[in-house]
């Protein structure tokens, strides 16, 4: 990579405008990747999230703007940008009678490796990703981990400069998911940018240096997990219910008591969260009103900002559910 290339964005976005007959998927989208980092791409669902993945990865074609991948521009250069990029998307595309290592060399030699290159592309590959002692297995036998982590190593045979992970971790066990966070560190510590789509807020506080929150169409927010925490700013409330089948009874009761002003948030069946700019008084008022709504709390605190918070202060949709961390 030259000097030019190493000090330009990895990835520039500007303007991009994209619509599907009356539905207006993107609306003047417009961003900047460094070379080597991690963007977090959020967003609830419709947002356009997909959208923009197809048009990096030149499965689609803006209406309008331009978009730069890896020096390439995505309209007048796909095969440039494809030759720059490996995508993973939620399901392996593996075949499931082969072994880890016939999967690699298979996929070395599909982008025009010779056997030779391409064995020994697979046996680093191997090492790095620690599934050399499962590389002759069939990967039908491979945990969801292992076949993510595999998979994310097929499209790593010819050394992308960026990667595109979309929901990799979505449908994986917590043991399988932190796999798969620590194959995304392994490739930032090797100097590949990584643009990451994800429904775990957790997801995108622990591995994005930026985070890009998309809503309908538009970039609503742009900046590390700590600017956003800031913007919304302030103490919240974290109440757990003893019954989660009184959310939604909970949510309007704290609503109607203490105004709009409080953003109260349901994350989860059972857990709301809300601001809380009186601290201990807020948390007062939040534990009366739900006695005298006759609902029982199991825990209930005052913690800094996450994640949550912001994505339901800077979305539309902050009546609907986000998927919790335990989703699968």
């Amino acid at each position: 990579m030259s000097t030019a290339e190493m000090t330009s964005p990895a990835v520039q976005v500007d303007g991009l405008e994209k619509s599907f007959d009356d539905v207006h998927a993107l609306r003047g989208v417009s961003f900047d990747v460094p070379c080597g980092t991690v963007l977090g791409i959020l967003g609830p669902n419709g947002a356009g999230k997909t959208t923009l993945v197809d048009i990096l990865c030149t499965l689609a074609e803006p209406d309008a703007g331009t978009a730069v991948v890896a020096g390439h521009d995505v309209v007048t250069d796909g095969a440039g940008v494809r030759a720059s990029i490996s995508l993973t998307g939620q399901y392996a595309a593996l075949d499931e009678t082969l072994g880890g290592r016939d999967n690699l060399i298979f996929f070395g030699r599909m982008q025009g490796l010779r056997r030779r290159a391409a064995a020994a592309r697979a046996d680093e590959l191997l090492d790095r990703f620690a599934l050399a002692y499962a590389e002759k297995r069939p990967v039908h036998t491979y945990s969801g981990g292992m076949r993510r982590r595999l998979d994310i190593a097929c499209g790593l045979v010819v050394e992308p400069s960026v990667v595109f992970l979309d929901e990799p971790t979505t449908g994986l066990d917590p043991r399988s998911r932190q796999e798969v966070w620590e194959l995304v560190e392994l490739l930032k510590n090797d100097g590949i940018t990584t643009l990451l789509t994800t429904q775990y807020l957790e997801e995108a506080d622990r591995l994005s240096d930026d985070i890009i929150v998309l809503d309908r169409g538009r970039v609503v927010a742009h900046g590390t997990a700590a600017d956003l925490k800031e913007r919304v700013g302030g103490v919240a409330c974290a109440v757990e219910l003893t019954e989660p089948g009184d959310t939604a009874r909970f949510a309007d009761a704290v609503s109607a008591g203490l105004g709009p002003g409080h953003r109260v948030a349901v994350a989860e069946p059972g857990r709301v969260s809300l601001a809380a700019p009186d601290g201990v008084d807020t948390m007062a008022e939040v534990i009366a009103l739900a006695r005298a709504a006759g609902i029982g709390l199991r825990d209930i605190g005052l913690r800094s900002p996450s994640l949550d918070d912001v994505f339901f202060a800077l979305t539309d949709d902050a009546a609907a559910t986000v998927p919790s961390r335990r989703a699968g």
